[in-house]
Parts: structure tokens; C-alpha cells; sequence
């Protein structure tokens, strides 16, 4: 029988009827609606409890008595709100100092930090609008301040940051690949993902490399007590996943596979991804059966358990693409061939030591093999005329340690090293009489790094984490320092205020190959600094806001100012091959991010706006003066409500947000030409709606089989969106400038079945 709560204003007291092995993550839940408090837990310490209660009326102490002799859970009450779980199986489990201020951040599943990180797991996470199953990149994006402007998985911008400023890591190693079907397509399986942090501001001084955000992906650590599996099919792929114990306790693995299908059945929610990636190139009129475009992630995870204190882990991830298309101009008796490989494979080896009660030890190795091959192949009937080539190739690897150190209830403190050796090469080529080289570089570069992070937590007078990284880049002869900074005090009842800053610095970038446009498929290449044409990127952001949470409501506020100094950015691209050059610039943001959320009665509601304003200004360009950067989006709203009742969850969502900023053409006698300054005009707003439903059942009612149905719908209205207004050549002297326009995905439904046991 299920629980059943009622809340009494003058006495604050839980009634349950009689609870029947309910989990306990869902009492939980419901515990703190009732109760107006909020619980901070590991995952893996609660996911597998179950909790029996007869009916009874208890004071929230009384409660959590009741709840600690039947579980291995320890509950300790900070203040009349906020109370930490901690677990007694492990030191391995026990996070007493790592606190959540707000438990479900617009859906279940979703957790804010006060060190200012979002934590979200997967496997409980609540239906998001437009989604039929959890997506580890699209559920970071209906965050405050994430926007895609392009409508991709993995093309999010946050806080005015470029795409290739936000670190993705799986399991410890370094990942590059921007995702199925070109970035529609998160590549990182959410089922075999355990637990994602998004660090967007204040990031602790263990993250390095990048200068916007951070996106920390990892596997299960807990070796299972029984098999645990699912197979699962959608509208694009099918997939399998596994997590069983191969020694009791001591040895378990995991393992994960996701692949198109394509190459047997192209559905309806192919061809609708399919339009919007392949618009304004020639594969848009192709029709020609053989062409394939096909894709396949996979990973394996080995758990195993030394003792109680010790404990290994090694993991492999696998993320393969292919793209083969030709199209017939029989009327010219031309051919396009699009012929793209692009595939990263990581690996990664992990110990985790406990030498003490207070002190733990991490430390980890990681290889990871970055490789693109495009070619742009035009023939006249037998003879090849031209081809358009590019090759990007990384290969990144290193080793770290990091020691946490819990001096007392309200110190902690952590400090490490890390070594990293990053090796890209890169070139774009062009044949046609002749061959020639239109751009390439092979570079190394080495990196040491000492860090430290001092922690101070008190609930009642402030939060302080402050941290210092130190980097020497060994080819570069260059050293930087990056101090972190976040503050949380409470102001008065239920608000606390916020205050970060940071300075990162970013030695491997992706070439922007011009400010007027984006070319081919994949038209962006990663590239390492050389302290000349391309120095280290620096960024340095501050920000200051407050949140208030009370009775259901949320309210977060954050204003934000960044800075960025040395990027850089290729003038014209190969629309003029021979003046093509790198330009240097800065760039600098401010934005406030504002989200208001309400829970009532099953029903979750939230409303967010982000406003940001970006300048960027280059040498040589727009004569020195700043212009609107590109990737702006000026303002962005969404309202969303969700509504969960048994095993039905439905969710709906509205976004509107401006056009982004596009360069003005006009006519000339030599075609198009740009003098009217960059960026000087915006595209129409932007408008969605998406909607989503599923249904979880049992396959029977002694069986452990369950099943789940989805349902999702991008687009209602079939709204045509311009996302971009864009301008290409033809990677010649000869070729007109021609103008292209990137529409929106249009009306796109989805539909899930999974089997899970």
C-alpha cells in the first residue's frame, strides 16, 4: 500500500498509512514536501533501499528514527531544513560536507550545490519537455543560461561561452566528439551514465583546460548485488545495457551499446533530424540508396573491489560515426560525394584510497584518440575534379592525484597534481589541377599542474570555498595561475546569497573557420596554442545573486560579467583562400540568469529568463571596433510544466528567445559584399513548443521485468525557425559567394520501448 501524506500547518506532522517495502528515494521525496525540508544524499547510498512503516503519527524526528533502524543511514539535522544522509556501509559513501541547497532543480533528479554545480542522475531523472528518455547533454540545456542556438545536443552555449569552451569528461578522460547525426544526437548513453556535474561558474581548481563550463560524466562505482539490465529501442537507434557481479562483492562490470538502424529502416524521426542537418548542403537532394550515414557508441566499465579500503576501476568508451553519401546531377553530369569518419575512443584507469577516516586519495590515467577524416569529392562523370579535404587528429593523455583532507565538521581541505600531454594535428587541402595546402599544423604540448581547494562550511554564519591552480606549459614556456572563488551566506529566513569568480585559461580550441559563416558538415577543427597566431585563451568571470526556496517555491537569481582575452578567429575562411588569416581578439559577456519554479500538488512548474549582451572585437577587423559576437542570443525564455501521477509522467514546454546576430549582404558588381559591419543585424525570434509522455508498468506482479513507453513531440506547430543566415564559397578562387538559411527542425515526433530487469 502506498503512503499517504497530509500536512498540518500548527503541528507539522507526517501521517502515513502503511508502507509495503516503498522506496525510499520516493519517501524521501514526499518527506520533504511535507515537511518543507530538504535531504542531501548520495544516490548510490539510498537506491537500493526500501523502507516499511505501520501507520503512525511522528514528528519529523520521530520519522527519521523510524527510517535509521531499517536502513544503514544516518541522518544529522544541520538545521530545522536541511539534513544530510550519510551511509554507514563505507567511508567510500559518506559526503557529510557536500550539501544540497535546492534537491530537485526543476525536475526530479536534478541538484544544486552550494559550491554552485549542478548534479544530475540519469536514472532519476523527471520527464523533460521533448524527450522521450534522458539525455545527458538536453537536460543540462533547460538550465538558466545554457542556450543552443543551433538546435544540437552538444552545440550549447553557456553563459555567452563557445561551444568548444566547455570540457566534457567521461570517467576521467577527455572527450571531442560533438555527437551523432553532427550534434543532434547526445553521444554519451545516459543509461550506462551513473552521474553528471555541470559546473558553470566557480569551479573547484581540479578543472582546468577549458574556459566556460565543465561537464563530468562517470559509471557506477557500486558493485551490484544482482544483475541489472535493459534493452531499448526509439525513432533513431536501438540499445543494450548490462551491470552484473562477476565476483560477489569484489568484481563487477559494466557495459553499454547503442547503434543506428539506419542501414535497415530510415523512420520518420530520422528523415526530420536528417533534413535539418543536411539543409543547404548537396546531400538536401540526394535520393540514392546506397548512401549510408550510420553510428554506434559503446563502453565498459570494470569495478573491483581491493578491501574497504581500496577500490580500482577501468573503463573504455567508444563513439563512431560514418557518413557516405553521393549525389547525381545527371543534367551537368556531376557528382558530390560527402565521404566522413569521425570516431573517439577513450580509456581510463582509476584507484581510490582510504588511508584515514578523515583522509581519502584519487588517482587516475586516461588516454583518449580524437580522428576526423572529411572529404568534399566533385567528378565529372568518371573524372575527379576536385577535393576538399580535412583531418583532425588528438591525442590527449595523462595521470593525476588528488588527497581530501577533512580537518573538522567545517574544514576540509584538497590538493593534487596533474600531469597532461596533448598532441593535435590538423589540415584542410584542396586538389583540383593543382594541390595545395590551404591551412596545417602539428603541435605538442605539456602540461604540469598543482592545485588546492580550502573549504569552510557554516550553515549559520557562511560558506567559503576558495582554490588555486597553478599550470606550467612545458613547449609554450608559459605559466599561469587561476584563483577560484564561491561564497554562500544566508541573509535572513530561506534566502541565501551567492558569489563566485574564477580565471581559467584554454590551450586547445577549435578553429572558427570564418566570422561570416559556418561551412561544411563539420567545419571545425581543433587546433593546440603556440603562444603566436593562436596564444592561450583567458577567461575571468565573476557573478553575485541570491536564491530563495520556501514552501515549494524557488527563486534563483545570478548576474554574471566575463571576460575573455586572446581568442582568436579566421577573417574571411576560404571564401578568399588567399587572404585568409588569424586574427586576435577579445571578447567580453554579461548576463543574469533568473529562474522561478512552484511545485503543487503533483504538478512542477518553472518559468526561467536568461538575458545576455556579447561584444567580441579582432585586429584588423570591423576597424578594431567591437560587434555583436555571433553566438549571442540577447534574450531566452521558457516556461515548462510537468505532472506526475502513479507511473504517468507528461511534461510540456514553451521557448521563445531573439534571433542570432548575422552579417548584412548586399550586391555589388563582384557579387556579394560585406560593408556594413559584422554582425550588424539579428535574425527573427525563435519560438517552440515540445511536449513528452511516458508510462513505466510492471510485466507482472511477481516478476522483476518492467517495461516503459514514451512519447515526445518537438515542434507542436511546426514553427519555422532561420537559426542561421550564413554565406559559403566553394573552396576556389572561381566560386560565387552564395548565401545559405538554417531552418529549425520542424514538427518531430519520437517514440521509446524498453525493457528493463
Amino acid at each position: 500500500m502506498s503512503a499517504f501524506l497530509a500536512f498540518s500547518q500548527e503541528e507539522a506532522k507526517l501521517f502515513y498509512g502503511t508502507l509495503e517495502y516503498q522506496e525510499l528515494k520516493q519517501a524521501l521525496e514526499q518527506i520533504e514536501v511535507v515537511y518543507n525540508v530538504r535531504f542531501s544524499y548520495n544516490d548510490n547510498a539510498i537506491s537500493s533501499q526500501t523502507l516499511t512503516l505501520q501507520g503512525k503519527k511522528r514528528s519529523i524526528q520521530e520519522l527519521l528514527n523510524a527510517i535509521e533502524l531499517q536502513t544503514s543511514l544516518r541522518f544529522e539535522m544541520l538545521s530545522n531544513r536541511y539534513i544530510i544522509i550519510n551511509s554507514n556501509v563505507n567511508a567510500f559513501n559518506v559526503q557529510t560536507l557536500d550539501n544540497i541547497i535546492i534537491n530537485r532543480y526543476l525536475t526530479n533528479g536534478i541538484s544544486k550545490y552550494k559550491d554552485g554545480s549542478f548534479a544530475i542522475n540519469p536514472k532519476s531523472l523527471g520527464i523533460l519537455p521533448g524527450l522521450t528518455e534522458p539525455d545527458v547533454l538536453e537536460s543540462i540545456q533547460v538550465l538558466p543560461g545554457v542556450v543552443s542556438p543551433n538546435e544540437t545536443a552538444t552545440g550549447f552555449l553557456v553563459r555567452g561561452g563557445k561551444m568548444d569552451q566547455n570540457r566534457l569528461i567521461w570517467d576521467g578522460i577527455n572527450m571531442y566528439h560533438k555527437g551523432h547525426l553532427f550534434g543532434m544526437i547526445s553521444p554519451f548513453n545516459p543509461n550506462a551514465t551513473k552521474h553528471v556535474d555541470f559546473v558553470n561558474k566557480g569551479s573547484h581548481s581540479r578543472y582546468g583546460e577549458r574556459a566556460s563550463s565543465v561537464i563530468n560524466m562517470s559509471t557506477n562505482r557500486i558493485i551490484e548485488e544482482e544483475t541489472k539490465a535493459q534493452i531499448g529501442v526509439n525513432g533513431i537507434s536501438v540499445d543494450a545495457f548490462i551491470d552484473t557481479p562477476i565476483v560477489t562483492n569484489k568484481l563487477g562490470i559494466q557495459a553499454s551499446l547503442r547503434s543506428s538502424y539506419t542501414d535497415v529502416y530510415q523512420s520518420y524521426t530520422f528523415n526530420r533530424l536528417a533534413d535539418k542537418v543536411f539543409e543547404t548542403t548537396k546531400i538536401e537532394n540526394g535520393d540514392n540508396p546506397n548512401n549510408m550515414f550510420s553510428f554506434m557508441d559503446y563502453n565498459l566499465t570494470l569495478n573491483y573491489k581491493h578491501n574497504d579500503n581500496n577500490r580500482f576501476f577501468a573503463s573504455l568508451i567508444t563513439i563512431d560515426n560514418n557518413l557516405d553519401y553521393v549525389v547525381e546531377n545527371e543534367n551537368a553530369n556531376e557528382s558530390y560525394k560527402d565521404q566522413m569518419s569521425i570516431k573517439n575512443t577513450g580509456y581510463g584507469l582509476g584507484w581510490d584510497k582510504i588511508w584515514t577516516e578523515r583522509l581519502t586519495q584519487h588517482t587516475a590515467a586516461y588516454f583518449s584518440n580524437y580522428d576526423l577524416n572529411y572529404n568534399f569529392i566533385t567528378s565529372e562523370g568518371e573524372v575527379q575534379t576536385s577535393n576538399f579535404e580535412k583531418r583532425n587528429v588528438i591525442f590527449d593523455s595523462g595521470i593525476s592525484t588528488e588527497f581530501k583532507q577533512t580537518i573538522n565538521n567545517e574544514n576540509r581541505l584538497s590538493f593534487g597534481y596533474q600531469y597532461v600531454l596533448k598532441d593535435v594535428g590538423y589540415a584542410f587541402l584542396n586538389t583540383s589541377d593543382l594541390s595545395f595546402i590551404l591551412d596545417e599544423d602539428k603541435s605538442v604540448v605539456q602540461s604540469h599542474s598543482l592545485y588546492g581547494q580550502y573549504e569552510y562550511e557554516n550553515l549559520k554564519v557562511f560558506d567559503l570555498s576558495f582554490g588555486l591552480r597553478a599550470t606550467y606549459f612545458d613547449e609554450l614556456s608559459a605559466f599561469r595561475l587561476e584563483p577560484r572563488l564561491m561564497l554562500h551566506k544566508p541573509l535572513f529566513k530561506n534566502v541565501i546569497l551567492q558569489v563566485s569568480a574564477e580565471i581559467k585559461n584554454q590551450i586547445i580550441s577549435e578553429i572558427d573557420e570564418t566570422i561570416l559563416s559556418d561551412l561544411s558538415l563539420e567545419n571545425r577543427l581543433w587546433r593546440l596554442a603556440n603562444g603566436n597566431e593562436f596564444p592561450i585563451i583567458n577567461s575571468k568571470q565573476v557573478s553575485a545573486g541570491f536564491i530563495y526556496a520556501t514552501n515549494g517555491w524557488t527563486l534563483d537569481v545570478d548576474n554574471y560579467y566575463k571576460k575573455l582575452n586572446h581568442i582568436t578567429a579566421l577573417s574571411l575562411g576560404f571564401l578568399n583562400p588567399i587572404n585568409s588569416q588569424f586574427n586576435i581578439g577579445e571578447q567580453y559577456t554579461y548576463g543574469v540568469d533568473i529562474l522561478l519554479e512552484k511545485r503543487f500538488n503533483g504538478f512542477n512548474s518553472w518559468v526561467s529568463y536568461a538575458f545576455n549582451t556579447s561584444e567580441s572585437r579582432y585586429q584588423n577587423l570591423n576597424n578594431d571596433a567591437y560587434f555583436t559576437s555571433r553566438s549571442n542570443v540577447r534574450h531566452a525564455f521558457s516556461a515548462a510544466l510537468s505532472y506526475k501521477i502513479s507511473n504517468v509522467q507528461m511534461a510540456v514546454s514553451w521557448r521563445w528567445q531573439t534571433g542570432k546576430p548575422f552579417t548584412q549582404s548586399t550586391i555589388g558588381d563582384d557579387g556579394l559584399e560585406f560593408n556594413n559591419g559584422i554582425n550588424t543585424e539579428r535574425l527573427p525570434n525563435y519560438h517552440r513548443l515540445d511536449v513528452s509522455s511516458t508510462y513505466n508498468f510492471k510485466c507482472s506482479k511477481d516478476s522483476k521485468l518492467r517495461g516503459k513507453i514514451g512519447l515526445s513531440i518537438r515542434n507542436v506547430y511546426n514553427q519555422d525557425n532561420v537559426i542561421s543566415r550564413e554565406y559559403r564559397g566553394n573552396n576556389d578562387l572561381n566560386s560565387d559567394i552564395e548565401t545559405m538559411e538554417r531552418f529549425s527542425i520542424g514538427f518531430t515526433p519520437n517514440v521509446l520501448f524498453r525493457i528493463i530487469w
